[in-house]
């Protein structure tokens, strides 16, 4: 039993360390995903409720990339000018971002052009079903 779980214990331990440099996960989830995230989450929302474009995201989320760094640095020892990291926790903060965008940007074209769309789901709209009018299809 002993020789399945370390290989697979390994295998986590080496998976995990792709996402984050300090010895505790529990940093990552904080910084990164707690702190980064909910900030660009905020950002998208910022950015699709004034009506702007999506590419805006990625610009926000490279400049919270290095804020979210920069908090690995100063709180918890971490490597300032690691690119590798940078790249993941502007991925986050990415991913984040875009969450948040898309969850606003469906709500704001099904309130704004109600006639037209509707919210299917959680980040989508669909157009409405226009129903067919009884004498019309008579006529036709």
């Amino acid at each position: 039993m002993d020789l399945v779980l370390v290989p697979v214990f390994i295998f986590l331990r080496v998976i995990a360390s792709l996402f984050y440099e300090e010895d505790s996960f529990f940093v990552f989830l904080l910084v990164t995903i707690f702190l980064g995230g909910g900030a660009a989450f905020l950002s998208g929302r910022a950015i699709a409720g004034t009506w702007r474009p999506s590419w805006q995201v990625f610009l926000a989320a490279l400049a919270l990339g290095g804020a979210v760094r920069f908090f690995h640095f100063a709180l918890f020892g971490g490597t300032l000018l690691a690119p590798y990291y940078y790249a993941v926790d502007t991925l986050f903060c990415l991913l984040f971002g875009l969450w948040g965008y898309r969850m606003t940007r469906a709500g704001q074209m099904a309130e704004q052009y109600g006639w037209i769309y509707r919210r299917a789901g959680l980040l989508n709209w669909a157009a409405k079903r226009v129903a067919r009018n009884a004498a019309a299809s008579k006529s036709g």
